[in-house]
């Protein structure tokens, strides 16, 4: 039997487990770094819908695979699946018992450390993409060295500069006539690397080709990346205005780019497009979704909301990982060094923290106030303009500004409490029902807020420019 469970009408099942009613474990076993013990996984290990997660034999769910599941998709009046993750967690002792755990867990996943190597052709635009996918023009502080010539000599880190944790090499390109891919690798020490982006502006070569076997050889991921097609198409454009067609110069690409890859000897090989220019456009959400698919589970948190606010795919995957984050910060701000609420009394959490995940929202969402200056000067829209669409905060977040909000969502939560309390593991926990139901809804309202303030400032810069039109993909604003 397969651990990833069963799927039905879009809802998780793990194995051997009923969604109505179950029995659950009665403890909760992890170290002080939220690692298994006694055959409980940890972050890693837990129940994944992806296939390449592998068997790990049959056995029956533990309660902190039950509260990591149940971390997807929370809402407010999810009452069945909220008080069954809650109650779990509660089994292993107390709130502040509990949190102390999960405390460690926490920041386990905020810090985790993910490196990604990207490669290619000589002067495909490799390092312009490293400054792209941070969120960084060519000229801004930190950011890859850029030029029409190969400026890369040895692999280079370049943290994000909000994520330090998550670290985009540039390597050396590929080219040379005496290039070796056994060589290479040794030059930029593979098992470094938690997968590879292969880039070019032209072909595929037999060099990049070979590259992209080695890597397969040794077991890691890799995505390749056909770039400058924006230079393509205006070209295509220019020479054959009448009968010019960009869905089939796009087509023509990936087809010539796939070809020469499988006559290399690549099965199916998948191929990028990407402008490093307009990084939203064209094929980023494709390989966005596929990166993110192959990542490993702890590891996939940290790279969504790293990622550049582009597209309202990219704005979504983001909302939805950092909406299973919700219940691990509210069950450890109101479990871990909790006070009275000034003005709320009855709500005892961890403001300091949650002053730190709300301003985590803003700079994941690219709302803090050096990323809105940044848009407005690559958009040319004014910045008071695009400061008019925020419904959040457009300042630093303070304690006074979370209180108030906890104020406000305190009214709201009080249904959901009694909820908690009825399950009678939780009846000796009714202070702490209240803190954690006001603090979950106050996390998700501020998120939900962020979510929607993204992508009305992504449309505004992009009104007065069509080719920065906000790319198109599903979009649901999630009710709280």
């Amino acid at each position: 039997m397969s651990i990833h469970g069963e799927r039905r009408r879009g809802r998780y099942q793990p194995p051997g487990t009923n969604l109505i009613s179950e029995r659950w474990p009665a403890c909760l076993h992890v170290d002080a770094c939220g690692n298994e013990l006694a055959g409980v996984p940890d972050w890693e290990g837990s129940w994944s819908s992806s296939p390449e997660d592998g068997e790990l034999g049959v056995r029956q769910p533990m309660a902190s695979e039950v509260f990591q599941s149940c971390l997807s998709q929370c809402k407010i009046l999810e009452l069945s699946k909220d008080t069954r993750a809650l109650k779990e967690a509660f089994e292993a002792g107390d709130l502040p018992a509990v949190a102390a755990k999960l405390q460690s867990t926490l920041h386990s996943l905020e810090n985790v450390r993910l490196d990604v190597g990207v490669t290619g052709g000589m002067g495909s635009g490799k390092s312009t993409f490293v400054n792209a996918i941070r969120g960084l023009g060519d000229e801004d502080p930190n950011s890859a060295c850029t030029g029409v010539v190969e400026m890369t000599v040895d692999p280079t880190p370049y943290p994000h500069p909000k994520y330090p944790s998550v670290v985009f090499w540039d390597l050396p390109g590929v080219g040379t006539p005496a290039f070796r891919a056994d060589k290479y690798f040794q030059r930029v020490q593979l098992f470094r690397y938690d997968f590879f982006l292969i880039i070019t502006s032209e072909s595929f070569t037999t060099d990049l080709a070979e590259l992209a076997l080695e890597i397969l050889r040794r077991g890691k991921h890799f995505y390749c990346v056909r770039s400058k097609v924006d230079v393509d198409i205006a070209a295509s454009r220019s020479r054959r205005p009448s009968s010019f067609s960009e869905e089939r110069v796009l087509n023509q690409i990936r087809d010539d780019c796939a070809q020469r890859l499988e006559a290399q000897g690549l099965r199916d090989p998948k191929v990028f497009l990407l402008s490093m220019f307009e990084l939203g456009k064209y094929d980023f959400h494709l390989l966005e979704e596929s990166m993110v698919r192959d990542l490993e589970s702890h590891k996939r948190h940290a790279f969504l909301v790293a990622l550049p606010n582009v597209s309202k795919p990219t704005l979504e995957r983001k909302a939805a990982s950092l909406r299973q984050h919700t219940w691990l910060v509210a069950t450890v701000a109101c479990g871990a060094n909790p006070r009275p609420v000034p003005g709320l009394p009855e709500v005892a959490c961890d403001l300091y923290m949650l002053t730190r995940a709300l301003e985590g929202y803003r700079h994941s969402f690219g709302l803090d106030g050096g990323s809105l200056v940044r848009l407005a000067e690559q958009t040319g829209q004014p910045l008071h303009k695009i400061l008019q669409v925020l419904q959040g905060p457009k300042t630093k977040v303070t304690e006074a500004l979370v209180a108030e909000l906890l104020g406000q969502a305190s009214g709201d939560a009080s249904a959901f409490s009694q909820k908690l309390l009825n399950v009678p593991i939780l009846g000796s926990l009714a202070s702490c029902g209240l803190s954690f139901a006001t603090v979950y809804r106050m996390l998700r309202t501020s998120l939900d807020v962020a979510v929607s303030d993204a992508q009305s400032v992504l449309g505004q810069a992009s009104l007065d420019n069509p080719d920065r039109r906000l790319p198109d993909g599903q979009w649901s604003q999630p009710s709280a």
